[in-house]
């Protein structure tokens, strides 16, 4: 009887229990839709914004860059109007002359500027030249009325270049000076659209740069055009990576990004346009497969446990993958994907057991890579280019070498091989040329051709060593004579290498000790006049005079010292030993050369400073040379290490001008007393053309830029007298003087006269 009724009321709560898990599963997959609905929404309007703020992102990019392109226009132009022989010549003067040449010709030919007016400061033309050549009224006619109110807006506050520090008074108004009292740049710039193309249209005052009594009124001021032609756009396209910008005088299509470019007055003169980039549509792409994924994952979890057993099976086949990644990251390098030293070290420590316990055949020979000249790829292309040949090497090494050799990376543009084979030093010839044919095609990086070449140094083992570091390390010895003999080449290891390592491993010590002891000594070179034939100064050079070895070159004992660290203490020992012995020599200039680590030392400035307070030594006579390498780091520490010699009264020169990194743009960032012209030049002219051409470039360059000019290494009179007609004011080299020991260099300035020297040289 009871029986019955307890089994329909299990059946009943089975069927409220199954009810109530439908209506749950039913609620569930509702709210699913509803939150999948949410999130798509959502989508939608992330990508609108996100489109949004890429069109803004780009239209504050462009602007900005014409606003920084038009400053630019007026900044290059500055240094030919900063200066006291344009303030006569086109201001106090009027030399017609003078600015034909220096104005309407210059501006023409090293700025490209189309039309060029000399203008007074209530608009009216003085001069005026269209591509270089002498303009008419009629031309300027076009351009006046904006030429006006460029000048009342260069004539407000806060219209110059630098930071006003006072107002100094002239006869008709006051002018902006500086903290110095040097008179600031006053200027203004717009974009015009003159005869039917858009341009950019700027004014500038004409000031003094070294004698300021000159601004005695409101000067005169240049007005420069320039049109915004096809490769103005080219290059903004490149810049701002909008490979579609165009310019135009008509609003372009709506789908395009646009800006527009307001002339003098605010009004509009045409617009830039381009197709805007909308990252609304990738965003929908990436990120519909993760709702998916997550809409997929929670009805998985209504399915059952299913589901969850085969993750639990697919996260430990990820584990275990995982730990193989791990395993190959641990062995390989990760740029190039080879295998890494740990890796390598553990496969030639096995390779040369097989061979010495007869299991194989033949010798193991291990083979040292270098790219030659990698650094100044890295400094003159970018380190992405340097990462990119690394990767392009070795995929040409693993493509062109057999496939039983084994390559890995140890790091930077170190590659080493292993290769196992029968016939001792012959064999390591043919692994050599095969390594150096390798290298001969040149490797195209982001549109660049590199011509790379490599230097090898090869060893082999069991019959040079057993040990693999040891293997290693001879192979690396004949890496380094390799490049001692040129680059370019291998080296297979021999016997009498080991003593060269030993050689230069006790010149470094030596050479410790010889700072440490005072052993070293300098030279005095004179700097020649090249009209009088009077000595100038004196370039400081270093010598070591070795007690057994005798007299050791530079060249072979610096880059020691750079390798080993010892320049900042040999180049402050030549500092304090030059400063001493010149300190109480008659009026003369004494140059000394400064090594780049010296100047990126923290402690450099607050050392010289000492060292001038010991000696006592006036900064004043000091030049302290520099090379064009130092210049690459445009970094704050340099421009503030330099530019602080200068406020200490030193002066700065620019040595081995013209084979470095050779760029006006730093001859425009710090103002350098002189520049000496490298010695290669100067060797070359009697015979090349080329040579002699650059030479007068390089001249002509320094007196626009007032700098002094020397020449180096003039050897003969023919050189003596083509440098002399190029121009240079300063010439050194063993045609008038060698490098004197100090003795010889101070009786020199004591006893010889003018006359006596004019008749050695003569």
């Amino acid at each position: 009887m009871g029986t019955g009724p307890t089994k329909r009321i299990r059946v009943t709560r089975r069927m409220a229990d199954g009810l109530r898990t439908g209506w749950v599963a039913l609620g569930t997959f509702l709210a699913l839709v509803a939150l999948s609905g949410a999130l798509v929404a959502a989508f939608n309007h992330s990508t609108r914004v996100a489109d949004d703020l890429a069109r803004e992102d780009e239209r504050v990019l462009a602007r900005r860059y014409v606003d920084r392109a038009m400053r630019a226009f007026v900044a290059t132009q500055k240094v030919q109007l900063t200066w006291d022989d344009a303030m006569n010549g086109a201001v106090l003067r009027d030399d017609v002359a003078w600015s034909n040449y220096y104005l309407g010709q210059f501006f023409w030919n090293n700025f490209g500027t189309d039309e060029l007016f000399l203008v007074r400061p209530d608009g009216s033309m003085v001069h005026g030249w269209r591509e270089g050549r002498t303009a008419d009224a009629a031309a300027f006619a076009q351009v006046r009325r904006d030429v006006g109110a460029l000048l009342a807006a260069a004539q407000k506050d806060g219209a110059t270049f630098g930071q006003p520090a006072a107002m100094r008074s002239l006869a008709d108004t006051v002018w902006p000076v500086d903290a110095h009292g040097r008179p600031l740049t006053r200027w203004a710039a717009r974009p015009v659209l003159h005869n039917g193309r858009p341009a950019f249209l700027a004014v500038a005052s004409i000031v003094p740069d070294r004698d300021y009594a000159l601004l005695r009124a409101q000067p005169n001021y240049v007005a420069s055009l320039r049109y915004i032609d096809t490769g103005t756009l080219i290059q903004m396209r490149q810049d701002l990576l909008l490979p579609q910008l165009h310019f135009g005088t008509e609003r372009p299509a709506v789908h395009f990004n646009v800006i527009s470019l307001s002339g003098i007055g605010g009004g509009k003169i045409g617009w830039l346009g381009w197709v805007a980039k909308t990252p609304g549509p990738k965003i929908v792409r990436r990120t519909a497969p993760l709702l998916a994924t997550y809409i997929l994952f929670f009805l998985g979890v209504m399915v059952g446990g299913a589901i969850i057993v085969r993750r639990m099976r697919r996260t430990a086949q990820e584990l275990s993958a995982s730990e193989a990644q791990a395993q190959h990251n641990a062995l390989h390098d990760a740029m190039s994907g080879l295998p890494n030293r740990v890796h390598y070290m553990q496969k030639l420590r096995s390779e040369l057991a097989d061979c010495i316990t007869g299991r194989a055949k033949g010798d193991v020979f291990v083979a040292y890579i270098d790219i030659d000249s990698f650094k100044v790829v890295n400094d003159t292309l970018g380190h992405h280019v340097g990462d990119e040949l690394v990767r392009q090497v070795a995929l040409r090494l693993r493509r062109m070498l057999p496939t039983g050799d084994f390559l890995s990376r140890f790091g930077g543009d170190e590659f080493v091989l292993m290769r196992r084979a029968e016939g001792g030093g012959a064999a390591a010839d043919t692994f050599g040329r095969q390594l150096m044919q390798v290298m001969r095609e040149p490797f195209v990086i982001s549109g660049n051709s590199l011509e790379v070449t490599c230097s090898c140094g090869i060893s082999w083992g069991p019959e040079q060593s057993e040990d693999p570091g040891e293997l290693l390390r001879r192979a690396d010895i004949a890496l380094y004579r390799a490049k001692q003999r040129g680059r370019s080449r291998y080296r297979r290891f021999t016997r009498d290498m080991d003593a060269s390592v030993k050689l230069r491993r006790e010149m470094e010590m030596e050479l410790r000790r010889a700072i440490t002891r005072d052993e070293l000594s300098v030279a005095f070179q004179p700097i020649v006049g090249i009209d009088s034939a009077e000595i100038d100064g004196f370039e400081a050079l270093l010598r070591w005079n070795h007690p057994e070895r005798g007299e050791i070159r530079p060249g072979l004992f610096v880059p020691i010292a750079e390798q080993a660290g010892l320049m900042i203490p040999l180049g402050n020992w030549m500092l304090r030993h030059v400063f001493a012995e010149c300190r109480d020599w008659p009026a003369c200039d004494v140059s000394v050369n400064l090594s780049p680590l010296q100047i990126m030392a923290g402690d450099f400035l607050k050392t010289i400073a000492g060292i001038v307070t010991e000696t006592g030594v006036d900064p004043r006579r000091i030049v302290l040379e520099v090379t064009e390498g130092i210049m690459l780091d445009r970094s704050d520490h340099v421009v503030t290490v330099l530019r602080e010699l200068n406020r200490m009264g030193f002066r700065i020169a620019l040595d081995d001008f013209g084979i470095g990194y050779s760029s006006l743009s730093y001859l425009r960032s710090f103002q350098f007393d002189r520049i000496k012209i490298d010695r290669s030049f100067v060797q070359n002219i009697e015979g090349d053309m080329d040579a002699h051409s650059i030479l007068c470039a390089i001249v002509s360059l320094g007196h626009t830029l007032r700098m002094k000019v020397v020449a180096e290494g003039v050897e003969t009179d023919v050189q003596r007298r083509l440098v002399q007609a190029a121009g240079c004011e300063l010439v050194q080299g063993h045609l008038f003087w060698q490098a004197l020991p100090v003795a010889d260099a101070r009786a020199l300035l004591y006893r010889r006269t003018p006359s006596e020297a004019l008749r050695m040289v003569g």
